[in-house]
Formats: C-alpha cells, structure tokens, sequence
C-alpha cells in the first residue's frame, strides 16, 4: 500500500507562528515589532513601555477584529474598534470591557507605531514577495493603503484607499531618499519570503505589511502567506498587476 505524503503546508495562518519562526532572522528580526500573547499582565506592560499598542487576533484577515489601545495618562485609557472608541478611568474596567470585546479568543499584543501620514491619513505599505516561474525569490508588487479618515486599519477591504507609493513616499521624502526605501523594501520582503520558505516550503508567494515612523525605518506590522493579488489592478500603471498575475499563475500549475 502507497503511503501518502503530506503536501507542504502552503499557508500559515498564525500571526504568532510567523512572528516567532521571523524572530529566527537576523536581518529581519531588527524590523518586527514587539509582540507578545494577550493577557491582562502583558497588556498593562506593554502599554507603560509604549503608551500605544495593537491589540489584534491571532488569525485573522483583512483587519478585522484589530483594536489600537492607548494609555493615555497614568490612570486614563482608551481604545477603539473599527470607528468605536471608549474611555476608562481606570485599568480593571477598562481590561474587562477590552476581554469581552475579544470574546476571550486568542488575541496578540503589538507595539504601536505612530504611522506617518499622506493628507493627514495614516498610510502603511504592502510589499508582494513571490517565488519567479525559475524559482527566485522577487519582490514584485509595493502599493500603499492610505486609512480610511474614521478607521485604525489600513486595510482596502476595510475602507482603505490603495494608491501608488511613489505619490505617498514624495509627499515626505526627496527621489533619492525614496529609492533607498524602496530598496530597503525589496531585501527585506526577499529575506523574509526565503526564511519562512526554508521552514515552510509550500510557501509560493507572502504579502508583507510595513509601517513606517518618523524614523523611516520599515516596521513589519504583518506577514500574509495568501497575499490578495487583485488590489494591485486598482493602480493606473498595469504592468504590476500583470507581474504579479504571471507569477501567481505560473506558482499554481
């Protein structure tokens, strides 16, 4: 009788499994936020350290379900979910009202960057890393998010609004400031695509969400191992789109 394999595992879906198996890089480790499990001694550490933080589930897409939690005073706190936001006075009634918003699921807790803006506008980028028909690893798409005016998240599929990177970075930085980002964009989507690949193997394609502080160094918010293609085809300019489509097609034969 023929045993049967396993195929390799295509899909990761825990945002802590990625972070973990990505703390492994030493390149990459330098870009990821401080991340940490859920809990009610985390939560009270992380926000004395950072004063701001995401609260976000474990797995999950599209931004649902990520809560930005503030502290905001020494015993003033705050958070909102998607364009709800509550005040506390206190840290007891405030942790309890955050527990039933997560409906006690398993939830991560991540340092908080205050992103840079286009119009006033929160914008983070998203870098699509994907295995080449020959079997290299290329970074083949980078569009930004700009968020949505009422909304923490970036996300297209909850209100964000995609544009061309080149029109978001040019509202901050000069052309040559710019091409060493977008360099610096491209090594790190590569790096991270081959490490998890080297662990994961059935790994084809990862879509990489980097945020960025006055610093300007890239801050992986998130790594998606089953990246959305088609927001690519919201550009003017196709040949991305195009790009990203012939490699998807040719990684799925």
């Amino acid at each position: 009788m023929a045993m049967i394999q396993n195929k390799p595992r295509k899909y990761v879906l825990s945002k802590w499994i990625k972070t973990k198996v990505l703390l492994g890089n030493d390149h990459v480790r330098y870009h990821i936020l401080d991340t940490r499990k859920f809990s009610k001694s985390s939560l009270k550490t992380m926000l004395k350290l950072y004063g701001m933080v995401y609260v976000k589930p474990e797995i999950g897409t599209y931004g649902n379900g990520v809560i930005r939690v503030e502290q905001r005073r020494k015993d003033k706190y705050a958070y909102q979910l998607d364009i709800t936001e509550k005040g506390f006075g206190d840290y007891e009634t405030f942790y309890r009202s955050l527990l039933r918003t997560t409906h006690k699921k398993s939830y991560l807790i991540q340092k908080g960057i205050h992103l840079v803006k286009y119009k006033k506008l929160r914008f983070d980028i998203r870098v699509m890393v994907q295995l080449s028909p020959k079997g290299v690893w290329e970074t083949t798409g980078l569009i930004g998010r700009v968020a949505h005016p009422k909304k923490i998240v970036t996300n297209y599929h909850s209100g964000g609004k995609l544009m061309d990177v080149n029109q978001l970075f040019g509202s901050h930085l000069p052309s040559n400031k710019i091409e060493r980002v977008m360099n610096k964009l491209d090594k790190l989507g590569v790096a991270t695509a081959k490490h998890l690949h080297a662990k994961y193997p059935g790994i084809r394609q990862i879509g990489l969400d980097i945020g960025f502080d006055t610093s300007w160094i890239p801050w992986i918010i998130e790594v998606n191992t089953n990246p959305d293609p088609y927001i690519f085809n919201k550009l003017a300019d196709k040949s991305m789109y195009r790009k990203v489509m012939r490699y998807r097609r040719a990684t799925l034969k």
